[in-house]
């Protein structure tokens, strides 16, 4: 497999790894996990924490726009639409918190396409961040 099946974009936050935001194989896209970071700064949409790391403001739903957000910019980049994704993985720091206003958000977004998803409660992700996204797209037909 070459590496131009690779896709990597400035438009979307950085990889915090040694892995592209994307991979093509054949008709399928899939994206490594994307979170809410602001690609322009690395900041965590609607989190604000003290220099001792507590949180002084926090906004669920602000990462889950964002997370969206930058969910599209990748598919965009891949020459895919939103109305191609197949399958959603959905990383929840906190699903007793979260899972409510995620669901919420979530069905503002997929209203034409409902992709399959799967929603799991995990303790941490690499970065401060509450939600984390890992899609399956269909790309070029099929």
């Amino acid at each position: 497999m070459s590496d131009t099946n690779k896709i990597r974009t400035d438009q979307a936050p950085q990889p915090v790894g040694l892995y592209p935001h994307a991979r093509r194989v054949g008709n399928l896209l899939f994206l490594s996990g994307i979170g809410p970071r602001n690609p322009a700064t690395n900041s965590v949409p609607g989190l604000q924490q003290s220099p001792a790391g507590n949180y002084l403001e926090f906004d669920f739903a602000a990462q889950c726009h964002s997370v969206f957000k930058n969910v599209r910019t990748v598919l965009e980049a891949s020459g895919a639409r939103w109305e191609d994704l197949v399958d959603v993985t959905v990383f929840l720091v906190n699903m007793e918190r979260d899972f409510h206003v995620y669901n919420q958000i979530y069905a503002e977004y997929f209203q034409d396409n409902q992709p399959c998803r799967t929603t799991v409660g995990i303790s941490a992700l690499p970065t401060p961040i509450a939600i984390e996204l890992k899609c399956v797209a269909l790309v070029g037909g099929g």
